[in-house]
């Protein structure tokens, strides 16, 4: 059985108190519920080829939120330059960032996920709950504006902000330090797959420290090589 958005669009159907749940943790009553319905639907639960997943709107939820918050460390830091902003903004928009976030609200429940792979634990993965959460926010700017938007930001990452009373380092550089400091090899990057069309690859690369690893996905390589590193440096020893 679909919903059918009011535009037009048939979307997978989800129970009600899926859509309700995201709703109230959104903060938005959905005038048109099926970009809700959209958002929460994982690729396994969708049609031919991932249609009616959630990848289209992570890809504008993805822009929004780096917009959202580029404004407000512009407005909140007005003396930093950019190589120290660039950082701080890398690290609240970060996959571990966003899915700490998913994780603390419960996202995993809300979401539409093929039963094969709820028993594999994909709906409870830290890049699919990362995806799912830009993509609730791609929703939620379709639906309400950017205003809106902008609130639901503001609300779930104020305290990431205030908690950033310098700017951190990229990842990258912190894990090379890191590796610097004990007198170990430096971080060993590979490409480990390439997919998707031109306009939207996609990426996975993983980071090497000797015998310790972690691998990561993104639309763009190097962005893919921060996420890595900040994922190895969250298994490693402080």
């Amino acid at each position: 059985m679909a919903i059918r958005d009011p535009l037009g669009a048939d979307v997978p159907h989800h129970p009600v108190n899926r859509l309700a749940e995201a709703s109230k943790f959104l903060g938005h009553d959905f005038a048109r519920p099926g970009l809700l319905a959209e958002a929460l639907t994982h690729r396994s639960a969708a049609g031919a080829r991932g249609i009616g997943s959630n990848e289209r709107l992570e890809f504008i939820g993805d822009r929004v939120l780096g917009l959202i918050v580029a404004e407000w460390l512009i407005e909140r830091f007005p003396q930093e330059p950019e190589g120290k902003l660039g950082p701080r903004l890398a690290a609240l928009v970060s996959k571990p960032a966003l899915a700490a976030i998913a994780e603390a609200n419960q996202v995993s429940e809300m979401l539409n996920v093929a039963p094969g792979e709820v028993k594999r634990g994909v709906h409870s993965q830290a890049n699919v709950l990362a995806d799912a959460l830009e993509a609730m926010i791609g929703a939620l700017f379709l639906d309400a504006g950017l205003e809106r938007a902008r609130l639901f930001v503001h609300r779930v990452l104020a305290s990431a902000v205030d908690a950033q009373a310098t700017p951190p380092k990229d990842p990258k550089t912190a894990l090379q330090e890191w590796a610097l400091k004990r007198a170990l090899p430096l971080p060993n990057y590979q490409v480990i797959s390439q997919s998707g069309p031109s306009h939207a690859p996609n990426f996975v690369v993983s980071v090497t420290i000797g015998e310790v690893s972690a691998s990561a996905s993104a639309g763009a390589k190097r962005a893919a090589e921060q996420e890595a590193a900040q994922n190895l440096l969250g298994i490693l020893p402080k």
